[in-house]
């Protein structure tokens, strides 16, 4: 898990490169037959890349977007109208069969179908339109690192496509923001080691971060046994707060920008419950000092748009690191394994 984390400069720079190409072909598709919806299909670490891309694809291109919830195709058979949208499914290893299945039928009623995988062979691959490959190469760990980040990179390759204002100069500069984030990996293992004997926490963010939350939790929880919870800044406030003690773990993704009043007001109310706050941020948020216990933070002032891909990547160390100072395996999580088959 850590070498494959470590790999990810490298392998979002071989995605760029490779699949930039394939996205003007697909620019000059979508300009014919522009989606009045779009589809995203996945499970697992997948769902919450596209999670991501449901933030990203509506902020940026107001092209409303939907999750897919596979159970309505594979349990209930259900027969949707797809004309005029756009699907796209999201898989590492593109023999998710669920997925592949929603974006089988939607190709039948109508969609024009787009596949992210890291298998050129796959399934997945071989049955949409168009296929943007997340060239990551062999991934091991039963933890999806690089992959995770590499679907993002892409997401942001669709969105352009589709006409959203992302600059080609910004995506060239995230491997190096991802480098300057591993960078960070002495001082997130010592963060780490604090964490030792954590049972349960609750990660919190929002926007366009809000799919690291589920990420992060989801890291923890098959690597290191944590019971995470993951909520949006919003929603946690609504409730589920009332959980807090003293000294209970919060992690919090926490960018300057929009989102940084609801994240700032949510982290002040957990100060005042004296919760134990590691925050993940950027030299752009000054203000985060005041109200987390500990911060990770990544030495650049990023737009808060690029900030997925370098935050996840201290949120990513952070397990491998707490994994390993818990005496546990990250590459061999108990009872589950790199490719589920569910329908």
């Amino acid at each position: 898990m850590l070498e494959e984390i470590r790999q990810q400069p490298t392998a979002l720079s071989r995605t760029l490169s490779a699949e930039i190409r394939h996205v003007e072909k697909f620019k000059r598709a979508i300009a014919s037959r522009r989606p009045k919806l779009i589809v995203l299909a996945a499970r697992g670490t997948s769902d919450n890349a596209a999670q991501f891309g449901r933030y990203l694809l509506e902020i940026t291109t107001g092209i409303p977007v939907s999750l897919a919830a596979p159970s309505v195709v594979t349990l209930y058979d259900a027969n949707l109208d797809y004309r005029d949208a756009l699907v796209v499914a999201i898989s590492q290893s593109g023999e998710s069969t669920d997925t592949n299945l929603v974006l089988e039928r939607a190709k039948a009623r109508g969609a024009m179908t787009v596949g992210i995988t890291n298998e050129k062979a796959s399934t997945l691959a071989k049955l949409a339109d168009y296929t943007f490959l997340v060239r990551a190469g062999k991934e091991r760990s039963v933890a999806a690192t690089k992959t995770y980040t590499g679907q993002i990179l892409i997401l942001y390759l669709i969105a352009s496509a589709l006409g959203a204002p992302i600059r080609s100069a910004d995506l060239e500069g995230i491997p190096e923001l991802a480098q300057l984030a591993l960078d960070l990996e002495s001082n997130v293992a010592a963060v780490a080691d604090r964490y030792r004997f954590m049972r349960q926490a609750v990660v919190v963010g929002r926007g366009l971060n809000y799919a690291n939350t589920f990420e992060f939790a989801l890291k923890m929880m098959e690597t290191c046994y944590v019971v995470a919870e993951r909520f949006s800044s919003a929603d946690f406030m609504h409730g589920p707060i009332a959980l807090v003690e003293q000294s209970f773990p919060v992690f919090a993704f926490a960018p300057p920008g929009v989102t940084w009043s609801s994240i700032g007001e949510t982290l002040a109310k957990l100060k005042g419950l004296h919760a134990e706050i590691l925050a993940i941020t950027d030299r752009g948020n000054a203000e985060v000092e005041s109200c987390a216990t500990r911060v990770i933070r990544i030495p650049r002032r990023i737009p808060e748009v690029m900030t997925p891909i370098p935050y996840i990547i201290p949120a990513q160390l952070f397990a491998a690191h707490l994994a390993a100072q818990k005496g546990l395996n990250p590459d061999q999580p108990r009872t589950i394994n790199k490719v589920t088959l569910t329908l």
